[in-house]
C-alpha cells in the first residue's frame, strides 16, 4: 500500500461537515467516492481536522493508502474530475502508509470574515457574516487581545464538547480590513481548538463591540470558564480553516503542483 496526503480546499455551504453521516452530504463521504472510483480498495480518507457544517477549507490535509502506484501529479487530476465544484484537490504528495495528519497536527490557523454593511450582499452571503450594527473597533481589539496567550477556554466551547481538557494557547488573534475596510477578517491561530471555539470568540467580540456585553467579558469568561458568560455563536458561514501547521513524516515526497 501507498500513502498519499492531499491538500483540499471546500465550499462547506452544502455540507454537513467534514465527517461522514448517515444520509447527509459529507467532505469526507465525498472524497472517499471519488477516492473508490480510482482504486475500491482505497482506505476512507483520515483528514486532520473535523470542520463543522458550512464550515470552508483552503487547505485541509488528508491521507489515505491505496494499492495503485500513481504520481501525485495524477492523483490530483484524476480526483477533481471525479468531484464536485464545491471540492477542489489542491496538491497531493507520496507518504508512508498509514500516515494520519490528526497526530501530526502543530497548529492551525482560521480566519472569520464579517461583513460591515447595513443592506445585505449577495456577492458575500456565503463567506461573511454581515454585521448591520455600528462596532467599537478599538475596543474589539483590545478585547481580543486578552485571548491570546495559554488560557483555559471552557467558557468558549459548545456543550457537547466533553473533553477532559480546556486549556488551549492562542497564538495570534488580529483583526485585518479588506476590501477598503468593508470586510473585517479576524485571523485566529493556535496550537489546537475546542469545539465551536473561534465562532463563539469571535461572537463574543461581537457581542462587546456593538454594546450588547459589557468591556471586560473576555476578562470573566476566562476567569469563571462558564459558557453563559461569553456571547454568541457567530454563524457557521463566515469561518474559514486556512492553514494547518503539518509535522510531515520521514520519507514525505515533495507536493504537486509545489
Amino acid at each position: 500500500m501507498y500513502g498519499i496526503l492531499l491538500k483540499l480546499a471546500y465550499d462547506g455551504t452544502e455540507f454537513c461537515g467534514w465527517a461522514a453521516q448517515k444520509n447527509r452530504r459529507s467532505i469526507q463521504d465525498t472524497l472517499a467516492g471519488a477516492i473508490r472510483t480510482l482504486d475500491p480498495r482505497g482506505t476512507s480518507p483520515r483528514a486532520t481536522s473535523r470542520t463543522d457544517a458550512g464550515v470552508h477549507a483552503e487547505a485541509q490535509f488528508v491521507a489515505f493508502d491505496t494499492a495503485l502506484h500513481i504520481p501525485p501529479r495524477g492523483w490530483v487530476l484524476a480526483l477533481n474530475q471525479h468531484l464536485p465544484d464545491d471540492v477542489s484537490v489542491r496538491s497531493a504528495r507520496a507518504v508512508p502508509a498509514g500516515f494520519n495528519p490528526r497526530f501530526a497536527n502543530r497548529g492551525k490557523r482560521y480566519h472569520y470574515d464579517l461583513l460591515l454593511d447595513r443592506v445585505r450582499d449577495p456577492l458575500e452571503r456565503l463567506r461573511a457574516w454581515r454585521i448591520g450594527w455600528q462596532l467599537d473597533l478599538p475596543l474589539l481589539r483590545s478585547e481580543a487581545a486578552l485571548l491570546q496567550g495559554t488560557h483555559d477556554f471552557g467558557a468558549f466551547r459548545s456543550v457537547r464538547d466533553v473533553r477532559p481538557s480546556s486549556v488551549r494557547t492562542m497564538r495570534r488573534i488580529e483583526f485585518e480590513e479588506q476590501n477598503r475596510g468593508r470586510v473585517l477578517r479576524v485571523v485566529v491561530e493556535g496550537n489546537s481548538f475546542l469545539y465551536n471555539m473561534v465562532r463563539i470568540m469571535v461572537g463574543t467580540l461581537i457581542d462587546v463591540g456593538r454594546g450588547k456585553l459589557p468591556p471586560g467579558t473576555v476578562t470573566r469568561a476566562l476567569a469563571e470558564r462558564d459558557r453563559r458568560v461569553a456571547g454568541t455563536t457567530a454563524p457557521a458561514h463566515g469561518l474559514t480553516l486556512e492553514w494547518i501547521d503539518l509535522l510531515l513524516p520521514d520519507g514525505a515526497a515533495e507536493p504537486w503542483p509545489l
